[in-house]
């Protein structure tokens, strides 16, 4: 695959069919039972999303009737009686025994039990270390539709057999990636740094564990800086949720250290997916990536020239410029997405409306939508100011990356640092909107939001 090749190869399509088929499914399950549509309505007025998007994976009975069907919206056997679908989101389906069954993704299947009242039956399957668990829905069908919750820990088996790790251990790196070291004086140290605490924790946890660790540390640092995550996470904690409706994990990086992001990325087991280029005025691109182990995506921003497209850009070296794009400047000012600054944004899975009026309900206003198709919707919640450090503007300011406005801006306005991103998708598409991409880059730059924003900006978030 050439480097150009890679910036469309991955054009993603709406599946109406395949989106027509799960809502078959689900429709069939809510009649039969009426505890799953009330959970159903409730998640839509009290978190803002949808139940679809809350479907881990469905267990059906086998049949030449229902393997014609699934052959016939896009689905193909993988073996061992699971199927999946490439071309789309969509939940993959086990054919055995001779429920119907409806797996919902959870954070702690733990939380959401007792978040729903079931207390004094403890039956939930695998160990508390194990890297899947799971346990009926209270109140759940009589008849042939059963709903169950899952948790999942870097495990994307159908079976429902888990392995398990010693729970000393998991706390040990648990704690440690959650509370790592962020700061230092050497980006690249604090690169090599959490590298090896990964690779320390997949030796004792295996990767796809220790990735799963990683992620949900990421999110909980994240959440811990941003107001409108920590409010978004109550309201999903209250139905016993948690971010199990993540979509995308975005970084952003400066350009020398982009290489170095995306080869500690790749350690961990994710493959890069497709490549953007917003073109020569927005000056930055993007590598998505995946890890099929834990299902987590990341979108990695980072600013670039319209000569380094041709490159492969996530593999090699890019070296700094006299002038900073918008990715680049969040950098300068903040830190690295990876190390001190934090994710940029996490993108969850919505309903668009619901999500956007009842967080505006509580106190957090959204961004206006930069998508807005049938089949995509996304908006910024408002970005979460940040206060800058004094050495970081003196040190753009001397290498003359900023004018002294725009330092003065800074120091007593501070600048966006973050974001909740509110996301809807629709007939299972799996893509992005570059050119609506492009837009929410340009308008979420630093020097157009606080010079923009003034006097209106809230005191900076500590």
């Amino acid at each position: 695959m050439t480097a150009t090749s890679a910036l469309t190869e991955f054009t993603w399509q709406p599946q109406p069919e395949a989106a027509a088929f799960i809502a078959e499914l689900v429709e069939q399950f809510q009649r039969d039972c009426p505890w799953l549509t009330r959970l159903a309505a409730r998640m839509q007025t009290e978190t803002g999303t949808r139940l679809v998007d809350w479907i881990d994976h469905f267990q059906l009975p086998a049949g030449p009737e229902i393997q014609s069907r699934l052959i016939a919206v896009g689905y193909t056997d993988r073996g061992g009686q699971e199927w999946r679908i490439d071309s789309g989101l969509f939940p993959p389906v086990r054919l055995d025994g001779k429920f119907f069954v409806m797996m919902l993704k959870v954070d702690s299947v733990r939380d959401f039990l007792l978040a729903h009242g079931a207390v004094g039956d403890l039956n939930i399957q695998g160990d508390p270390t194990a890297s899947l668990r799971w346990d009926y829905c209270p109140q759940r069908a009589a008849g042939l539709h059963v709903v169950c919750a899952i948790e999942r820990h870097g495990d994307p088996s159908l079976s429902l057999k888990s392995g398990t790790v010693d729970a000393g251990k998991l706390l040990h790196h648990e704690e440690r990636l959650l509370l790592r070291r962020r700061q230092f004086d050497d980006d690249l140290v604090g690169f090599e740094h959490t590298k090896m605490l990964i690779k320390w924790a997949a030796v004792d946890l295996g990767m796809p564990r220790a990735c799963d660790l990683f992620f949900r540390a990421e999110r909980s640092y994240w959440q811990s800086r941003n107001r409108a995550a920590q409010i978004q996470k109550m309201r999903q904690d209250a139905l016993g949720l948690g971010w199990a409706n993540h979509d995308h994990h975005t970084y952003r990086s400066s350009r020398e250290y982009f290489a170095t992001l995306i080869r500690i990325l790749e350690m961990m087991g994710f493959h890069c997916r497709e490549r953007f280029y917003a073109g020569k005025e927005a000056g930055w691109g993007a590598q998505v990536l995946e890890d099929p182990m834990t299902g987590v995506v990341i979108f990695a921003d980072v600013d670039l020239s319209p000569e380094e497209v041709a490159q492969d850009f996530s593999h090699t070296p890019l070296f700094p410029r006299d002038k900073l794009g918008t990715v680049g400047l969040w950098c300068k000012l903040h830190g690295e997405a990876f190390l001190e600054a934090g994710m940029h944004h996490l993108e969850c899975q919505f309903d668009f409306n619901a999500a956007r009026e009842g967080l505006k309900e509580v106190g957090v206003d959204s961004m206006k939508p930069f998508t807005d198709f049938t089949y995509l919707r996304q908006a910024f919640t408002k970005g979460e100011v940040w206060p800058v450090a004094a050495e970081r503007i003196a040190a753009l300011l001397e290498q003359n990356l900023i004018t002294p406005q725009q330092a003065e801006t800074f120091r007593t306005k501070g600048a966006v640092g973050s974001h909740l991103e509110i996301l809807e998708r629709n007939d299972g598409y799996k893509g992005f909107n570059q050119t609506g991409i492009n837009e929410i880059i340009r308008d979420t730059d630093p020097r157009r939001l606080s010079e923009a924003l003034g006097s209106d900006l809230s005191a900076p978030a500590h």
